[in-house]
């Protein structure tokens, strides 16, 4: 077992309280949809919605809070919506930009060799500010490497990895601003892998993405953060809490049944 009972039990703390307060604030869609209603009963619709709208808080309410949870046990410090800062270097913004020219026209992606890139100009030239979103997830291991995660959908737009592409090197652009010899890594953290027992279908992000150094899915992102088998320990800790609270779910939908 990677993960101590304490933690087990904080996870599983993390998931009902989201649960119990999303069933708490949840209004269901008012629209009138008679035929749906009368073919599957209110009730199922009212839980469709329900999960609909679940998925779109999943991220924030359950996956960063039990990341934290999971990487306070292997890393020295773990925070949600981290704030890398706002300050990056004239020099810096070339480099990035002549990187995702290169990628743009079909040449190979090293994220180790574009740090080190960045890094010899990460002071060099006037300082801008600049305008980008928080990390998911900040981690900082034994050893003082930073990890700053952007969590995505299991199936994220292809047409948006340039976007997250820029987004990971501004980021390494800005620690290094602060701290010309931090080591950095900056990732694209996949919860889950839809496809499975296939493998995830990685080549959709081929060519944007260093896939070695900046993708990890499902066991791989859980097992950084926890240890070995930490994703089927989060799993069982999610199965467990749902059938101690399926008798709630169950009762507050069967309200709808005859509204």
């Amino acid at each position: 077992m990677s993960l101590s009972q304490q933690s087990i039990s904080i996870i599983e703390t993390i998931i009902k309280t989201s649960l119990r307060n999303k069933i708490k604030k949840y209004s269901p869609e008012s629209n009138n949809m008679p035929f749906h209603y009368r073919l599957l009963g209110k009730d199922r619709m009212a839980l469709f919605s329900f999960i609909q709208s679940l998925n779109t808080t999943f991220g924030t309410s359950i996956y960063e809070p039990v990341a934290v949870a999971l990487a306070k046990n292997t890393f020295s410090d773990a925070q949600s919506q981290f704030k890398p800062g706002n300050q990056i270097s004239e020099e810096a913004q070339k480099v990035i930009q002549n990187i995702m020219n290169n990628l743009s026209t079909g040449n190979n992606t090293n994220k180790i060799d574009e740090i080190e890139n960045i890094r010899a100009v990460c002071t060099k030239g006037k300082m801008y500010l600049i305008r980008t979103v928080n990390a998911d997830l900040y981690t900082k291991d034994k050893d003082g490497t930073i990890f700053l995660f952007d969590l995505k959908t299991t199936k994220p737009n292809v047409s948006n990895f340039k976007d997250f592409k820029r987004t990971l090197l501004e980021w390494c652009a800005i620690i290094l601003a602060k701290n010309p010899q931090a080591s950095i890594k900056t990732m694209i953290a996949i919860p889950y892998n839809p496809y499975e027992p296939a493998p995830y279908q990685r080549w959709t992000m081929k060519g944007m993405l260093d896939l070695k150094e900046e993708l990890v899915v499902a066991e791989e992102f859980w097992g950084l953060l926890g240890g070995n088998g930490a994703y089927e320990e989060l799993l069982n800790c999610f199965e467990k809490v749902g059938i101690e609270l399926r008798p709630e779910i169950d009762n507050y939908f069967n309200e709808f049944r005859n509204a």
